[in-house]
């Protein structure tokens, strides 16, 4: 029986590969004559890359334990645990910024023509990384009025790694996204103990929904007589007008009168399955799942100062 090669720290993480990736545009056999602001600047957006590799696994973890069509009450700590992760590195993937501004503009001239038209635009894990966050198609950001993912595969029939590139970003399309999978937990919370497929559901969320907005209109009169006890009866009907306003926007969202209707039944529960969350955070049972909402708002936040 042989005996098992001892593993060395320099083996595990494979760093005589690793650490020849850094040819450059100018001589791709040697790492080694490459400028050192080409290296920086590869080096940089190498990190990025990886950090990228880590976030597409946690958030497609994430996704797959929130897809089952019941979800433990143990799997949301998990989950609000690599989320957290996610958050952490984009956290860090924006401090990295900080680093490539030390690369001077003349500095970086120096290597730019070599890369000819390429650009991080071209970074097709940021791609995918949208399409498991739930962006749609139609959202996208035009690149030269076409659609990004498209430049991304048009070459296909040329390059070998365009190929590879367009097989991901299709795969990552078919497998559903994070948001979904969060819109379906939404969607199944159980509500004063009223699941969607209790026949009165509807009837209870509305129920729900209207003890809610009653309460927020007896605070705002509230309000409204607290400031005419204060400062007088000269701007009631400004203040009659305002809060009129801000309770007609809150029914129609709760009501889901922004989206499609045949969308809305399904929307008017999973945004009183967020309230009913926000409402009652302060219970053992649903504190986990509040974490869990800002966790993904915290998120979306971290994304775009990154972006």
């Amino acid at each position: 029986m042989s005996e098992k090669k001892q593993v060395t720290y320099w083996d595990y993480l494979k760093l005589d590969k690793l650490l020849s990736l850094q040819s450059g545009v100018w001589d791709e056999s040697n790492a080694d004559n490459v400028s050192v602001d080409e290296l920086h600047f590869i080096i940089v957006h190498q990190t990025f890359e990886l950090w990228f590799k880590l976030i597409l696994a946690e958030l497609r973890l994430s996704k797959d334990k929130l897809s089952t069509s019941y979800v433990p009450e143990e799997t949301v700590p998990y989950v609000v645990h690599h989320l957290n992760r996610v958050t952490e590195i984009f956290r860090a993937a924006t401090h990295n910024w900080q680093v490539m501004e030390t690369l001077a503009p003349q500095d970086f001239l120096e290597f730019r023509s070599g890369l000819g038209t390429a650009s991080g635009f071209q970074s097709f894990q940021m791609r995918e990384m949208e399409t498991l966050l739930g962006l749609d198609e139609a959202q996208r950001m035009q690149h030269g009025h076409r659609d990004p993912v498209k430049i991304l595969t048009e070459f296909s029939d040329k390059d070998p790694a365009s190929l590879y590139i367009t097989e991901r970003l299709q795969k990552a399309k078919e497998a559903g996204s994070l948001r979904d999978a969060l819109h379906n937990w939404l969607y199944r919370t159980p509500i004063h103990g009223s699941f969607p497929d209790n026949p009165e559901d509807d009837k209870n969320i509305d129920a729900f929904l209207e003890g809610y907005i009653k309460n927020q209109e007896k605070a705002a009169e509230e309000h409204i007589q607290q400031v005419l006890a204060d400062q007088g009866n000269a701007q009631e009907a400004i203040l009659r007008q305002r809060y009129e306003v801000g309770n007609k926007y809150g029914r129609d969202f709760l009501y889901g009168v922004d989206v499609p209707e045949q969308e809305r039944a399904r929307t008017k529960r999973m945004r009183a399955a967020v309230l009913f969350i926000e409402s009652y955070r302060d219970l053992p049972l649903l504190a986990w799942p509040r974490l869990l909402l800002d966790k993904v708002a915290e998120l979306e936040e971290k994304l775009v100062l990154f972006r």
